[in-house]
């Protein structure tokens, strides 16, 4: 794939272009506001697989197109699909092959999550590092409102991300959060207007491509991995850590400039 050339599914359910260090997937299924089918699926899996394995990509941003960030899995694809439970669990788990490579990658991940996201959507701003939503977005569960229990990963991160006792509030209620109270939780990093959720998304995905992009990756990969480690093995990560950064070329000259202000002082 070239640094210039947009990329996609055959069906462009999903668009994919490296620019410049930062990877932007676009969930490009509007008419169905961006809701997962077995083609997104694929796509979703094969291209968050590739954004985490680039030795350019320093920054990945996710978006949709449309006036939704992602309405979950597509109820009607699912009640057409052949197979019934078991094919629907296995659509699951292809895209839970691209959350776990979000998750467990050391780059960065901004989600501009416009308008409503709803279901699965919200599995998908959970697996970013930092979500920038707008004004009038609306964020919730509503999983029980058609008989169906939580997906791709929102049971395992929305309790981490905003309390248990608020995670069971939003997933036994039909509830949408407003933009604001998804902040006060913690759901959500930044509310901006409406038509500027997807610049200062890629504002904040350049911050870290321009920036000390590695140690950023390292921040998110510590903080990412320490609620299934004990407290030792998490320190021991640490201090490996720490001591591999300054040794790179970018924290060698990081420092020296930061001694040499200080100097000047």
């Amino acid at each position: 794939m070239s640094e210039s050339q947009p990329e996609s599914s055959p069906a462009a359910v999903l668009l994919f272009e490296v620019r410049d260090g930062i990877a932007h997937l676009t969930l490009n299924r509007p008419g169905r506001l961006n809701a997962f089918d077995a083609d997104l699926a694929e796509a979703w899996a094969l291209a968050t697989t590739e954004a985490v394995g680039r030795e350019d990509v320093r920054a990945i941003l996710i978006s949709g197109s449309g006036r939704a960030f992602c309405a979950g899995g597509d109820v009607q694809a699912m009640s057409e699909m052949p197979g019934g439970g078991a094919a629907l669990s296995v659509l699951a788990e292809r895209i839970n092959v691209g959350i776990r490579a979000l998750l467990d990658s050391s780059i960065p991940v901004v989600t501009a999550a416009h308008g409503t996201t709803a279901g699965g959507g919200l599995g998908i701003l959970l697996a970013g590092d930092y979500a920038v939503v707008g004004e009038g977005s609306r964020i919730g569960s509503l999983y029980a409102n058609i008989g169906l229990t939580p997906d791709l990963s929102v049971s395992a991160l929305l309790g981490r991300a905003v309390g248990e006792r608020r995670a069971l509030q939003l997933t036994l209620q039909d509830r949408l959060l407003t933009a604001q109270e998804a902040r006060e939780w913690g759901l959500v990093a930044e509310v901006v207007p409406d038509g500027d959720v997807q610049a200062r998304a890629e504002r904040v995905a350049r911050f870290w491509a321009d920036g000390a992009a590695a140690a950023y990756g390292s921040a998110k990969r510590l903080v990412r991995a320490q609620p299934t480690r004990g407290i030792d093995e998490q320190l021991a990560d640490e201090a490996q850590s720490i001591g591999a950064a300054l040794d790179t070329p970018d924290a060698q000259a990081r420092v020296r400039a930061f001694v040499e202000r200080s100097a000047r002082r």
